[in-house]
């Protein structure tokens, strides 16, 4: 099995923490978590990707092992956390990668996409949304509403995400069977998301997440012109992006491949080498 090298690097005054394996001179995948998880989601991936590819994944700012300055040091926003992502990979010196996204992993991708359309060379995307059809309006409403109005009105329908049973749901709703999915995955990720100042951090990014919606338009634009090979495997059960969401991506990227999977939004976690085989599967076919 390969060997997953745990590293930190500065990058604008902070520290980015990421995990790295596999061959330096191998074709690179850059694997971007979701909220409210870290590059510690893809611990069990990595070593499957890693014999045949230059495998990183960092922890966003303000997640995992990451700093996490408080909301008066940085101004935390999608665009934001993208162009430190951005500088982690110009540090690297990755000219060239596929993506892999999952939830908050999609706009940060979304922009590196659009920022460097000439770096990427596949999309992977598992419950990482780029079209209006993913949204569960019941689950969504009130982040717009949040978003579009932030107060003291609007503030305890997103809190509530913060808490132990609000994970716990992320991850075991929709899948059959929840007792193949390990308590410690919410358990980290509710001792993380619980530090000091950690809440508004959180916060501020539920407010911010409306203004992923207007990239969209450009997003299918660049996979019809740049004709990028993208993979959409995800939860079909998912109540945060519903299956609309990947088959949507047909619309726009050729020969788009799409798989819709018996379980929820952390799929890695009770569908490991479910998905692990459609991705080395895929990248074998459009990396070589």
């Amino acid at each position: 099995m390969s060997v997953v090298h745990h590293r930190a690097v500065t990058v604008d005054g902070y520290e980015i923490f990421y995990r790295e394996a596999g061959p330096a001179d191998a074709p690179a995948v850059v694997l971007l978590h979701g909220y409210p998880t870290s590059s510690f989601m893809f611990r069990e991936l990595i070593p499957l990707l890693a014999g045949d590819y230059h495998v990183i994944a960092p922890d966003h700012l303000g997640f995992g092992r990451s700093d996490a300055p408080g909301v008066g040091e940085f101004d935390y926003t999608f665009e934001a956390l993208a162009r430190l992502t951005s500088g982690l990979l110009d540090h690297l010196g990755l000219e060239r990668y596929a993506l892999y996204v999952h939830d908050y992993g999609a706009p940060i991708g979304w922009r590196l996409a659009l920022e460097h359309p000439e770096r990427i060379t596949a999309v992977v995307t598992q419950n990482g949304n780029g079209y209006e059809d993913g949204f569960v309006e019941s689950f969504w409403e009130g982040i717009w509403a949040y978003g579009a109005n932030p107060g003291p009105d609007t503030e305890p329908a997103v809190r509530v995400a913060l808490s132990l049973d609000a994970i716990r749901w992320q991850y075991v709703h929709g899948v059959s069977d929840p007792s193949t999915v390990s308590p410690d995955t919410w358990e980290h990720d509710f001792a993380l998301v619980s530090r000091e100042g950690n809440d508004e951090v959180q916060l501020a990014l539920f407010r911010d997440y409306r203004n992923n919606r207007p990239l969209y338009p450009l997003l299918h634009e660049f996979l019809r012109t740049n004709e990028v090979p993208v993979l959409a495997v995800w939860g079909r059960n998912d109540e945060i992006f519903a299956p609309a969401g990947a088959q949507a991506f047909a619309r726009d990227a050729k020969d788009a491949e799409v798989h819709l999977i018996d379980g929820g939004h952390f799929l890695l976690e009770s569908h490991l080498d479910v998905v692990a085989g459609h991705v080395r599967g895929f990248l074998g076919r459009v990396l070589g």
